[in-house]
């Protein structure tokens, strides 16, 4: 058993000293709707982790003119009307033991005038970002050298403001970022072609700020590794840049990946696809050529791989981005020698990332707190209630986690003879391990808080009237949907929930029905137990319409990888005693002509996925017997964000 004493150390970056190596990474928060100013909301939000004892916090990317900005709701500190806002979160984080430096960028290319105020993004060369696919206006000289004082002025602002630093963002495919590559990068003056021309920038505007904040003012870089691109950066390649930084007076290099754009699979923001601290091998690589400290990044969210990365001399601070939105309380909890109770990332990607596309505020699957630190009152209830809730998933025991927080005695039936619900068969599919330990952390919050829990009790109308709670919060979940098919109550006809958790056995030939997640997922899981063949049927034009983006596209892979056939645009009609017949759809020659062709497709099983749909099988019955609320699943089947949300807001407010 570690005591983390590595990452639990003392750090220094130039003249700033931090109380650990434990730093919160840079993320998008989406939280400041007003020119730029510092609101409640985001001010909160940061000071939850500065509470929880994180040595550093580096914010989101703060822009360095109105127009630089990639998101529609950041920071920024480009003129004297934004410093005072921000002062007042930077004194309110320096109420505790953490230091804060201001990240501060221009995003270039990766804007669009949707976000820009109706301005064309910018760049070296006019090629778009495979993002935001909008065709960026090539720079002229001198307008790169008014971006140049841009940075000076914001960073210069940022000191004003109480900033302990500044990391300039040189990574992740922004404006920087695409003046050092070939990938993006093809000028032919000053600031393109060989190394010395394209680090121009970078090094100007490392000038620029050192002048402008003084000697004493810790500067740090965050620098991509490696494009991960086609055709782009190498790690090899990256080394003058390291050395060309350190040169150049910056204090620390903050060490990453990839550009946004490339695969997710490439990226910088890995989801359960990617190894777990896969990003920590650049910094190692870094850490052998500079004498500056390094800082390490790329899902390392386990502190046992975090102490070991400093204990090695792999890095001198170790960046927790998204285990830091789980767990705002992270270093506390090692400190105090509670690992087991952090709460874990499931690296679902369906608030963090999710947010910035949708141009919401920061939030986060796991921890239904996230973003609402402002507005929540966690005082004791007035009234001490007797709260029943129905249903142990994720929404039911959040939704008792919540209750009993707020001081009411809670009890928690589950017809099932475990908790998580839905959550735990969405741990079996390749992959998605990480989703079995939040179920895990909810039922010990569970159990240490003294919430009564009834496994195999489904409530019922009798329970409620003979035990008379104040109200009931109904969390039943949802159930596989049904379409009924010839054939289909056959026993050659199993459930995809069955097929994952073990309930029932597919023979080597099998047939998956439904290509949203479940169905793909399902058909994965198949495929990598070396079935003689899968084959997957959807009846749209593409498969995991109902996934992110990125996660879909590895999950693509993987399908690829283990030989499953994919079937689009073709829906089950009948099941037979050797297979099943199915009609594909096809576009004719003629202009909204449609042809349709069944065929037969010979498999052992057909493993049916339709999705789910609402099972509330109490609130009706509960009228007039008890006040009650419905939610998650059970009101509507959704995403689990949605779920452990209702859940939770539902316990709070009990």
């Amino acid at each position: 058993m570690s005591d983390f004493r590595h990452i639990l150390a003392p750090g220094r970056i130039g003249a700033c000293e931090t109380v650990n190596r434990l730093v919160v990474g840079p993320m998008v928060a989406n939280m400041n709707p007003e020119r730029g100013l510092a609101s409640e909301q985001y001010m909160r939000y940061h000071e939850e982790k500065a509470k929880g004892g994180w040595g550093l916090i580096i914010t989101e990317d703060y822009r360095v003119s109105e127009h630089a900005g990639g998101y529609p709701h950041i920071a920024g500190l480009y003129n004297e009307e934004q410093v005072e806002s921000h002062k007042r979160f930077t004194d309110r984080i320096h109420r505790y033991d953490t230091k804060i430096f201001a990240q501060i960028y221009h995003a270039g290319r990766q804007a669009n005038s949707g976000v820009n105020g109706g301005v064309q993004p910018v760049s070296c060369s006019p090629i778009p970002c495979p993002w935001n696919k909008e065709i960026p206006r090539a720079l002229r000289a001198d307008e790169i050298e008014g971006i140049v004082r841009d940075f000076a002025r914001t960073a210069l602002n940022a000191k004003r403001a109480g900033f302990d630093g500044v990391e300039i963002h040189a990574a992740h495919g922004y404006l920087i970022h695409q003046f050092l590559s070939l990938h993006s990068n093809k000028r032919t003056d000053g600031y393109g072609g060989c190394h010395d021309n394209r680090a121009r920038f970078l090094r100007e505007i490392l000038a620029a700020v050192r002048d402008a904040v003084g000697g004493d003012f810790p500067m740090q870089v965050r620098v991509s590794a490696a494009d991960e691109a086609d055709g782009g950066r190498g790690s090899f390649e990256s080394h003058r840049i390291f050395r060309d930084i350190e040169a150049c007076g910056a204090d620390a290099i903050h060490v990453t990946f990839s550009m946004y754009g490339t695969r997710s699979s490439l990226g910088s923001v890995g989801s359960f696809f990617q190894p777990r601290g896969y990003g920590a091998r650049y910094a190692a690589e870094v850490k052998k050529l500079v004498n500056i400290p390094v800082l390490a990044a790329g899902s390392i969210h386990d502190p046992y791989m975090a102490d070991e990365l400093v204990e090695r001399g792999d890095a001198d601070f170790v960046t927790m981005a998204r285990m830091s939105l789980c767990d705002p309380h992270l270093p506390e909890k090692l400190k105090a020698g509670r690992p087991a109770d952090i709460r874990p990332c499931v690296r679902c990607l369906q608030g963090c990332t999710a947010s910035t596309y949708q141009g919401v505020p920061l939030n986060c699957m796991v921890n239904p707190e996230l973003g609402h630190e402002f507005e929540y009152d966690y005082s004791p209830a007035p009234v001490q209630k007797k709260i029943f809730v129905a249903g142990g998933g994720v929404a039911g025991m959040e939704a008792a986690r919540a209750a009993r927080m707020k001081g009411h005695a809670v009890t928690l039936f589950e017809s099932e003879s475990e908790l998580g619900g839905q959550f735990v068969i969405a741990s079996y599919p390749p992959f998605k391990g990480d989703f079995a330990p939040y179920p895990g952390w909810l039922r010990a919050r569970l159990d240490e808080s003294g919430v009564e829990i009834r496994l195999n009790t489904a409530l019922t109308p009798e329970i409620v009237s003979a035990e008379k709670p104040d109200k009931v919060i109904v969390a039943t979940g949802a159930r596989p949907a049904l379409r009924p098919h010839k054939g289909t109550e056959s026993a050659k006809v199993v459930r995809a929930e069955d097929v994952l958790c073990g309930k029932a056995d597919t023979g080597l030939n099998v047939l998956v029905v439904g290509g949203g997640m479940i169905g793909s997922e399902t058909a994965a899981f198949l495929g990598t137990m070396c079935k003689a063949s899968v084959a997957l049927t959807t009846r749209q034009a593409d498969i995991g319409g109902d996934m992110e983006g990125g996660i879909r596209d590895d999950l693509k892979d993987v399908l690829n990888r283990y030989f499953v056939k994919v079937f689009t645009r073709t829906s089950l009609r009948e099941v037979t005693e050797s297979g099943a017949v199915l009609v594909s759809k096809r576009y004719g020659p003629r202009e909204g002509e449609v042809l349709t062709e069944d065929w037969f497709y010979p498999c052992d099983t057909v493993v049916t996925a339709f999705g789910t749909e609402a099972h509330n099988p109490l609130s009706e019955k509960l009228i007039g017997k008890c006040e009650t609320v419905t939610v998650g699943d059970a009101l509507k089947a959704r995403k689990a964000i949605e779920a452990v949300r209702e859940g939770f807001v539902a316990g709070l407010n009990a």
